[in-house]
């Protein structure tokens, strides 16, 4: 009888760290959106504006918050291979269009599409 008693709760302690997880992974996943969104602004603003370093200074800031936003989910595939930290580093870094399109998606795809460019 015990075991019948237990079983329960034991199910019921499992589903809820599941719903835990998920819901700390979905909020991982819309802090990241959140700060690509905030450096494609800034990235955008420094292009415009080219009589002042201090939009590049901000787009670097920006940056290095959306890689440490990155790094828990680092190695999710965003496709052709790629995991998201290889696809952040290429889009951020070496201005890699195609990468930037795969984050985007990305967000897309994990309902956050209205935060990001």
């Amino acid at each position: 009888m015990a075991v019948l008693v237990a079983l329960p709760a034991l199910l019921a302690g499992c589903s809820s760290a599941g719903g835990e997880d998920e819901e700390r992974l979905t909020a991982q996943r819309e802090n990241y959106c959140t700060q690509l969104g905030a450096w494609q602004r800034a990235r955008n603003a420094a292009r415009t504006d080219t009589s002042d370093s201090a939009g590049d200074d901000e787009a670097g800031t920006v940056a290095r918050d959306a890689f440490l936003a990155m790094r828990p989910l680092q190695d999710e595939t965003v496709g052709r291979g790629r995991t998201l930290a290889e696809a952040t580093v290429a889009a951020m870094e070496n201005r890699d269009s195609e990468a930037e399109q795969r984050i985007v998606e990305y967000c897309a795809d994990a309902g956050f599409e209205t935060l990001t460019r």
